[in-house]
C-alpha cells in the first residue's frame, strides 16, 4: 500500500498532516505525532502580537542598557513570568526538527504586512521544512472594502515570499465574495499551497451573566463539507498544493478530503480528543478502504470527485444545489 504524497514539494509518506494545536508545544509532543504515524508535523502558531512584544522589550533594554534584564522586564509585567515566545519557539522548532524523521512545518499568525514576517527566515534558519502562514483578519471595520481585505492577506504573502525561499503555504477564510478568485490571485502571487479553511472564533453569549465566552470549540465532522466543496471546485484550477482543513473525526473523512482532491488533510480536533496515537488510526481506516476499492497508492483516486477543470464550476455547483434541494422535498412527501 503506497501512501506517499508530495505536498509543497516535500516527500511525505502519507497525507495525514498534524495541523497546528497544543499538541505540538513540546519536543515529546510532535515526536508523539511522529511515531503515530502523521507524514508531517505543522507547529502550534507564532504570533504576530509576541513578536510585536518581544521587538518592545529589545527596544527597552536598547534604551535602558544600564539596566538589568530583570529591571527591565518591569517594563512588561503583564508577560514577565513567561518564557520568551519567539526564542522558545525557534528553539522547539530546531530541535524538533532534528529528532523527528517527518517534516516540521512552522506556523506564522498575523494580520498586517509589518517587520513580523521577516521572522519566516528565523523558521527557515531553524529548521522548518515549510512556513504556514495563517492570516486570521476578521474586518470588523464597515470602512474597509473587500478589495483591501484581499490585498492585505497577498501584502503579507509578499512579505514572508521575500523573506524565505522554503515553500509557504497560506491558510485563509471561506468569507471572500469569490473563494476562487481569491485562491487564484494568491497562487498567482507565489504561494506553494492553501490551507482550507481557517475557522474564525465564534463566540458565545451567557444569558445568566449576560457576558461573552470566547471559547474554542473543536472541529465537527459536518464541517468538512464546505472545504471539500472549494477543494472539488479548485484541484486543477490552480497549480499550488491543497490541504483540507476541518471535520476530520474518522478515516472516512481523510478519504472524502483527498477523493475531492486535496493534496493532504490535516487535523487536530480528532487528535486533541482522541490523542495523538489517534493519527494511526485515520491512516489504518484509508489502508482498509484502499484496499476494499483496490487501490494501491492515493494517486490512483485523488480528485477522482473533483469537478473537471473544463467544467463549469458555478453551474455544477447550481445543478448540485437544486438536486439536493429536490431529493429532499421527496424525502419530506414521503414523511408526510
Amino acid at each position: 500500500m503506497d501512501l506517499s504524497t508530495r505536498y509543497l514539494g516535500l516527500a511525505l509518506r502519507n497525507p495525514l498532516v498534524a495541523a497546528a494545536s497544543p499538541l505540538s508545544r513540546t519536543v515529546e509532543g510532535v515526536r508523539r505525532l511522529a511515531d503515530a504515524g502523521v507524514g508531517a508535523v505543522v507547529l502550534y502558531s507564532l504570533f504576530e502580537e509576541q513578536l510585536m512584544r518581544e521587538a518592545q522589550r529589545n527596544a527597552a533594554l536598547t534604551e535602558h542598557g544600564s539596566q538589568s534584564y530583570a529591571e527591565s522586564l518591569s517594563y512588561f509585567p503583564e508577560r514577565a513570568a513567561e518564557d520568551h515566545g519567539p526564542r522558545r519557539y525557534l528553539s522547539l522548532l530546531e530541535r524538533a526538527a532534528r529528532v523527528v524523521p517527518i517534516p516540521v512545518i512552522g506556523s506564522l499568525n498575523g494580520v498586517t504586512p509589518g517587520g513580523w514576517t521577516g521572522h519566516a527566515r528565523s523558521m527557515q534558519d531553524a529548521g522548518a521544512a515549510a512556513i504556514e502562514l495563517n492570516i486570521y483578519f476578521l474586518p470588523g471595520d464597515p470602512h474597509i472594502s473587500g478589495r483591501d481585505v484581499e490585498q492585505r492577506h497577498l501584502d503579507v504573502l509578499a512579505r514572508v515570499k521575500d523573506a524565505v525561499t522554503v515553500p509557504v503555504v497560506v491558510k485563509i477564510s471561506p468569507y471572500f465574495s469569490s473563494v476562487a478568485e481569491m485562491a487564484l490571485r494568491l497562487d498567482e502571487a507565489g504561494a506553494d499551497g492553501l490551507v482550507l479553511f481557517n475557522r474564525f472564533l465564534q463566540p458565545g453569549i451567557d444569558c445568566e451573566t449576560r457576558t461573552v465566552v470566547p471559547d474554542i470549540q473543536l472541529s465537527t465532522a459536518a464541517e468538512s463539507r464546505l472545504p471539500l466543496t472549494w477543494i472539488s471546485l479548485l484541484r486543477g484550477r490552480i497549480d499550488a498544493a491543497l490541504a483540507g482543513s476541518g471535520g476530520v473525526e474518522d478515516g472516512a473523512d481523510v478519504v472524502g478530503y483527498l477523493l475531492a482532491g486535496a493534496d493532504v488533510v490535516q487535523s487536530a480536533s480528532a487528535l486533541l480528543r482522541h490523542g495523538p496515537e489517534y493519527a494511526a488510526v485515520l491512516l489504518d481506516t484509508l489502508c482498509q478502504w484502499m484496499r476494499r476499492k483496490e487501490y494501491r497508492g492515493v494517486d490512483e483516486f485523488r480528485g477522482l470527485l473533483a469537478v473537471p477543470p473544463g467544467a463549469n464550476g458555478t453551474s455544477r455547483g447550481r445543478d448540485d444545489y437544486v438536486s439536493a434541494l429536490r431529493d429532499a422535498d421527496t424525502r419530506a412527501y414521503g414523511i408526510l
